[in-house]
This record gives C-alpha cells, sequence and structure tokens, in this order.
C-alpha cells in the first residue's frame, strides 16, 4: 500500500471511530488517537518517499494528544524537532500539515530545533507542560528521546516556580470559569475541578508535589467521567466547545450512555467535587510548604501545636486529632473536630480525616449526647462551615452520622433557578440562616430547618412530603424535643409558604392573611420561616432574592405578625401598591407613567384590557417583565374609576430609552396601537433558546384557588414564558368579561406563574362553571 493509500485508509477509520456509538469515555478517546497516530504516521512517511534529500527530523504528539487521547473536536497538537534549517524542514512539514487541513483538522502545530525548544521552555509553563507527555510519532527516535529528556530536565530543574504558575492558573480558572459542580453551564475542561485541574495536578505530581496514591486513583477514575462526558458533548453537538449548554444536555447524555441528564450531571458533579476537593489538599500543602520554607532555625522543626478542644489540637495550621483520642469510645470527636477547623478557619489534617474514615462508625440510632449540640455550633459558623461539611461528605462522614443525606449528594437542580447541587443548596442555606439568627428565638431551629428544609428532594413523591416524614424520624434521633420536632416539621412543611403568598397574592386581602396566620399558627414560627424564607432563596441563586421580593415578603409578615398579635385581620389595611404618590395620581384622574429604575408605574382610567395592552408595550419594546402588580379602585357612583399598574422588568445593560416606551403606553392606553400585530413580527424574528427536559416547563394550566381571597376570584396561571405571554393571558380574560383587580407575575426559569384576582364585568365572583370552563378554554388557547 503507498502512503498516500494508508493516509486514505487511515482517515476512513477515523471516520469508523466516530461512528461507533459502543465507544466511550478515555477507550474512545485512546482508539481516536490511535487511528490518527496512524494517519500522521502515513503522511510523514509519504513525504520522506518524495525524491531528494530529507533532514533528519522526529515527529511528536504533544499536550492532550501526546496522552494519547483525542476528543472528537480536540486540536491535533503536533511537534516537528530538527537540527537543521527551517527552510529544509518546511516541505516536509507542510506536506503534513496542509493534508491535515484539508480533511478539516485544527492544528496546534510548531517546527523547532532543540535549542528553541528549550529557550521557549525555560519562560513558558504551556510550552513546558506540553513537553511532559511528548510522545513519538514518526521520524528519528533519538531526536526525539533527546526532545522528552529535555523537557523532563527543565520540569524538575524548575518545579518550584512551575508549581506556583500551576497553582496561580488554577485560582485563575476557579474565578473566571466556575465550579463545574455547581454551573448550570459546567465547562468540564477549564471550570474549576475539570479536565485541567486533573492535568495540573498530574503535572505537579511530576515536579514533586507528593499527592497520596489513592488520590491519584480517585484522580483517575474522576477524569475518565470528565473525558466520557467530553467526548459525548463533541458528539453531540458536532462542533467544538468545552460547554455543557442546558439545551444539549439531554442529548449528551444519550451519546454518553447515560440514562438521562440527571444521572449525568450527577455523576459529572460527584467527580468535579471530588477533583477539587483533591487539589484544593494538594495546593494547600504547596503553600503550607512555602510557609515551613520561611521558618528558620528550631523554629524550622518545632510544629505549632494548640489545644482547640477536648481531643482536638491545632498542628502547624490543621486540625488534628490527639494520638490518644478514639473516635469509637468518642464519638462526638468527629463534629468537635469539624466545629474546630470551621471556627479556626482551617483544613482537617489528612492523617485526621483517615483516621475518622476508617474509625468512625454509622449512627443509625439515637445521637450520642453533646452530638446535636455540636452540629448546631458548627452550622452557626457560617460560610466558614460549608468547606468542613464538603471534606466529612468526600470522606462519607456524614452519610454516617445521617444515613438520610445519602440520596441528595451531589444531587443536581438543572434549572436557571437553582445554582447548586440539593446538598450544596442545603449548607448554602445553613450559612446564610446563621448570619440571619438574631431575627428569631430559637437559632438552633433555625440552622436546622435550613440544613434540613429541601431534604425530601432525595426521595420519591412531593419533596415537602418526604421532608416532613424525614424530619420526624430524624428529630427525635437528635434529641429533641417534640415541640421541637413540630416546628421542624412546620417549617419544611411551609418553607415556600411566604415568597409563594408575597408573589403571588393579595396582601391586603383578608382571606390571604388568614390563611397565613393560620398556617405558622405562631410569631415564634413565622419569624423562622422569614429567615429560612431569605437563606433559602439567597442559597439558590441570584434571580431568586431581589429587593421586591424581599420588600414584599416583609410586608406581609408585618402583616400576619399583626393579626398572630392579636390584632384583627380586618384593621390590616395599609398598601404596599399602589403606594401613597400612585394614589394621589389615581385621584387625579389622568393618565400618568412613572418610571424608578427597573420598575414602570402606569396609571389610567379603568378600561377592559388596558392592563394587557400595557404587557403587550413591554414586550414589544424587548423588555421581560418578571413580576407586576395590579389595583383598580372600587367602583363609585358618579366617579369613573381609575386603576394602576406596576411592572418590574429587566433592563438591558446597555440601557434603554424610555421616551419611546412612554410614548407607546399612553398610546396603548388609548388604543391607538396594534400590539397583536407588532408582536407577531416580533415572533418572526426572535430566535427561543431550546429548553432541556429537566428544565421544560410542564403544559399550560390554569387554576381556580376558591376562597383564597375575601372579595375575588383567584386564578393561577403557569406557561411557557415567551414573547407577549403575559399580554395574551390578560388579553384572553378581558375577552371572557373579567376585570382584573390585582394582579402578580412572576418568571421562574422558562415558566411564568401569574395570579389575577378578577370579578365579572358586573363586580361579581367567577362562579358560574360554565363561565369557568370558558375561562379556561380562552386563557389555554392563549398560551399555546
Amino acid at each position: 500500500m503507498t502512503a498516500a493509500a494508508a493516509a486514505a485508509d487511515a482517515l476512513s477509520r477515523r471516520a469508523a471511530v466516530l461512528a461507533d456509538r459502543s465507544l466511550r469515555g478515555r477507550e474512545f478517546a485512546r482508539e481516536l488517537a490511535r487511528v490518527t497516530d496512524e494517519l500522521v504516521i502515513s503522511l510523514h512517511d509519504a513525504a520522506r518517499a518524495e525524491p531528494g534529500r530529507h533532514p533528519r527530523v522526529a515527529v511528536l504528539a504533544v499536550g492532550g494528544y501526546g496522552r494519547g487521547e483525542l476528543a472528537p473536536q480536540s486540536d491535533l497538537d503536533l511537534l516537528v524537532v530538527h537540527e537543521t534549517t527551517a527552510r529544509r524542514v518546511e516541505p516536509l512539514a507542510s506536506a503534513i500539515w496542509y493534508p491535515l487541513w484539508d480533511a478539516g483538522f485544527k492544528l496546534g502545530h510548531s517546527v523547532r530545533t532543540l535549542d528553541e525548544q528549550r529557550s521557549l521552555a525555560r519562560d513558558d509553563l504551556d510550552v513546558a507542560t506540553s513537553m511532559l507527555t511528548a510522545r513519538p510519532l514518526a521520524g528519528d527516535p533519538e531526536l526525539a528521546e533527546k526532545l522528552i529528556e529535555l523537557g523532563r530536565r527543565n520540569w524538575t530543574r524548575r518545579r518550584s516556580r512551575w508549581l506556583d504558575e500551576l497553582r496561580d492558573r488554577v485560582r485563575v480558572r476557579q474565578s473566571e470559569a466556575g465550579e463545574v459542580a455547581y454551573t448550570l453551564e459546567p465547562d468540564v475542561k477549564d471550570g474549576y475541578g475539570g479536565i485541567r485541574d486533573v492535568q495540573s495536578l498530574w503535572w505537579a505530581a511530576d515536579g514533586g508535589l507528593v499527592v497520596p496514591a489513592d488520590d491519584l486513583a480517585a484522580l483517575d477514575e474522576c477524569y475518565e467521567t470528565l473525558v466520557r462526558v467530553r467526548v459525548a458533548l463533541h458528539l453531540a453537538t458536532d462542533r467544538a466547545g468545552e460547554i455543557l449548554r442546558l439545551e444539549d444536555q439531554d442529548a449528551i447524555a444519550e451519546h454518553g450512555g447515560y440514562t438521562d441528564a440527571d444521572a449525568m450531571m450527577a455523576e459529572l458533579a460527584a467527580a468535579a467535587r471530588r477533583i477539587s476537593w483533591i487539589g484544593d489538599e494538594a495546593w494547600g500543602r504547596v503553600g503550607r510548604a512555602a510557609r515551613a520554607a520561611g521558618r528558620t532555625g528550631r523554629d524550622r522543626s518545632a510544629p505549632s501545636v494548640r489545644p482547640l478542644a477536648p481531643g482536638v489540637e491545632l498542628v502547624d495550621g490543621e486540625v488534628e486529632i490527639e494520638a490518644t483520642a478514639d473516635p469509637v469510645s468518642d464519638p462526638t470527636l468527629v463534629l468537635r473536630a469539624a466545629v474546630a477547623a470551621a471556627r479556626e478557619r482551617v483544613r482537617i489534617g489528612r492523617a485526621t480525616l483517615d483516621r475518622l474514615a476508617e474509625e468512625v462508625e454509622p449512627w443509625p440510632g439515637s445521637w450520642p449526647v453533646g452530638a446535636t449540640d455540636e452540629l448546631v455550633a458548627l452550622l452557626l459558623e457560617g460560610h466558614s462551615a460549608i468547606g468542613v461539611l464538603e471534606t466529612l461528605d468526600q470522606r462519607g462522614l456524614i452519610s454516617r452520622l445521617l444515613p438520610e443525606w445519602e440520596p441528595v449528594r451531589s444531587r443536581p437542580q438543572r434549572n436557571a433557578y437553582h445554582r447548586f447541587t440539593v446538598d450544596r443548596h442545603l449548607w448554602e442555606a445553613a450559612a446564610n440562616a446563621a448570619a440571619l439568627i438574631d431575627r428569631v428565638a430559637r437559632p438552633d431551629l433555625l440552622v436546622l430547618g435550613a440544613l434540613f428544609h429541601d431534604l425530601g428532594k432525595g426521595y420519591p413523591g412531593d419533596h415537602t412530603v418526604a421532608g416532613q416524614e424525614l424530619v420526624r424520624a430524624i428529630g427525635p434521633r437528635l434529641g429533641l424535643s417534640a415541640a421541637d420536632v413540630e416546628v421542624l416539621d412546620l417549617l419544611v412543611e411551609h418553607h415556600l409558604l411566604l415568597p409563594d403568598v408575597a408573589m403571588r397574592r393579595d396582601l391586603t386581602d383578608h382571606a390571604t392573611l388568614s390563611l397565613v396566620a393560620d398556617a405558622v399558627g405562631s410569631v415564634e414560627v413565622l419569624d423562622l420561616l422569614h429567615a429560612l424564607t431569605e437563606a433559602d432563596s439567597k442559597a439558590t441563586g441570584p434571580s431568586a432574592w431581589n429587593s421586591w421580593k424581599e420588600e414584599l415578603v416583609a410586608d406581609l409578615v408585618a402583616r400576619v405578625r399583626h393579626v398572630l398579635g392579636g390584632g384583627d385581620v380586618r384593621e390590616v389595611t395599609w398598601r404596599l401598591f399602589p403606594d401613597a404618590a400612585t394614589l394621589a395620581r389615581m385621584a387625579a384622574g389622568e393618565t400618568d407613567v412613572a418610571i424608578d429604575g427597573d420598575r414602570i408605574t402606569v396609571v389610567n382610567t379603568d378600561r377592559p384590557g388596558t392592563f394587557s395592552r400595557l404587557a403587550g408595550v413591554l414586550s414589544l419594546h424587548g423588555l421581560d417583565v418578571v413580576s407586576a402588580q395590579a389595583h383598580s379602585d372600587e367602583m363609585q357612583p358618579g366617579r369613573q374609576p381609575m386603576a394602576a399598574s406596576q411592572f418590574r422588568v429587566v433592563v438591558p445593560r446597555d440601557g434603554i430609552d424610555w421616551e419611546p416606551v412612554v410614548r407607546d403606553v399612553h398610546r396603548a392606553v388609548e388604543g391607538g396601537l396594534a400590539i397583536e400585530a407588532r408582536l407577531a413580527d416580533r415572533m418572526r424574528t426572535y430566535r427561543r433558546r431550546r429548553a432541556t427536559q429537566a428544565a421544560r416547563p410542564g403544559p399550560p394550566r390554569l387554576d381556580f384557588h376558591d376562597g383564597a381571597s375575601s372579595n375575588a376570584t383567584v386564578i393561577e396561571v403557569r406557561a411557557p414564558s415567551k414573547i407577549g405571554v403575559l399580554y395574551r393571558i390578560t388579553k384572553a380574560l378581558a375577552e371572557v368579561g373579567l376585570d382584573i383587580r390585582h394582579a402578580t407575575v412572576q418568571t421562574i426559569g422558562m415558566e411564568v406563574v401569574d395570579t389575577f384576582y378578577v370579578r365579572t364585568s358586573g363586580g361579581d365572583l367567577v362562579t358560574d362553571e360554565f363561565h369557568r370552563d370558558e375561562v379556561r378554554r380562552a386563557v389555554l388557547h392563549a398560551v399555546q
């Protein structure tokens, strides 16, 4: 077979590997690298078969290709080493490069002498690391070996410098690319806990950093997961890239052989967390070694030791248990060590972790005396406890103490609303709650409630119901009284009550306040729920807590506190919207538009369909409504009723010219704007992002909540978020003769949850079943 025919055959075999769905992960990557080797070798041989004298060269794979692994869209990193001039080598090198380019490869290619490579490697970390994995492909083996040996010597001679640079690179990637385990759309290569971090630790180990054998084995296992996902990413998208876009995750999971995207993201998160933890340990040793090197004389040989708690001491900046301490006879020792580490803001020493992992026995029954106090003390340390909890979890210690924890470990929440896995979300919520303990009478129940409020998400069925069953079982084991267990049960049952009511109900309605007061039962529980709401929302993600939501929740709590304190629910008449200024403008009886930051308030004569037209105007101008409120005057003889609407919108980063918006608002109020036609034009030019199976909302639904209001019919609509959806819902309500007295609008991820307090045109409640069916028919048709 000629060299050209061999190259064609190698390309054919490469295509077969790319199409082979039975290969996954590193097996795929290695097989793809092998057939690519054959292609490069055949091109080199074909070039040397041409007539004439050819220079002495060596062709080496470097970087990722040098490791003998290729993802479908990986760059092909090749180095041609020679001992002559670039001019003499160029024809041969070009005979390799150009066919590869023609075949669609992305090349990282270089042609250098040994001296040139040595000079670059002295000062360039990327060049230095690429040489560590250099692998001969073709040409002179002696020259290739010289290059490989040069790379080894360069790395070992400058290892202190390289370790410092590697550690700095890790920190930069962590801040810029985010954490693979806790990012909705993670970067599997450069994210913290990703492929580059594993490679950095391998390079560091080559440079003398001591990485325990079991950590190296764990890194290898985790790396397999990362490569499996990366290969599937390239195959599913058929494009270069390292970020798992939400809309691609279902297809990536299918190509990777996972049961579904949740299973893939859970395995990826667990692997990334393990890598991050090992990396934190390893790079921490680099820092401690540097500090130790700064000590002189007697200080250098004498470790610093300071007692922290019974059986626990601080040794050279790490928490250790004393040699005579016994985790079996003193089971709370593990939590005492954890509390000490959180308070001192240091790591638990490796020797101690190994002992605890080996000797701590499961706690299936009642907790040892004092253990619950230690757990509460740990949680009250706030965010400094999170790293300690992660360390315990990496060794499976949390599940030994609390078996119910296991199902939520690394459990993903794949939607735009939640940032963290379930377990990390619970830690973050508890840490946030620790900062709010001055607002409650029972700080211990607050942090425990935060830790347990979503525990049911690891179990079948409704997570709130499952969570209640769990805390009713866990509470007595912790030694809590029946009354305290009841409070925890209420916190889990109602952890969404305050935000749901505040964002979806009329807070001036007596029925709303009675509902919440009856549910919480006491001011103590109300305060706990208020703090838990803030802690939970802040732990969920940046879109889950804002000034608007904070204001609404605080207003609701103040009203319910009045009722629980013995006040008559009918006495709670203060109003958050409309405020006094808006009420004054309503009394003036003229159309008025006020803009304050991201809030637009419109006062106008109360006419059917006006709220709908206002929503349509905002959509026309590309302003996404994240929440809204509406209010209408009660009808009074001889006076034209007025209405007020307030919308909170997402203002573009580069700002917006409000003048055209205000102008169109006035036109819409007067009925002089073709909103329907304009929205249709905008829809035709708008590319909607595809949703994943997990993020995709369910089918549209409309529910009537009877009894939720004392003077109106409450309708809740759930539908996919898209251009003009609020306009279409409210237009449909007007079409079937309903007057909106109050409305709250909320966008959660890719779904809208809108609540409307309505009456018929005659001011009555909507009770007729035929009318209700028509309302449902009109709205569901509008949001299809």
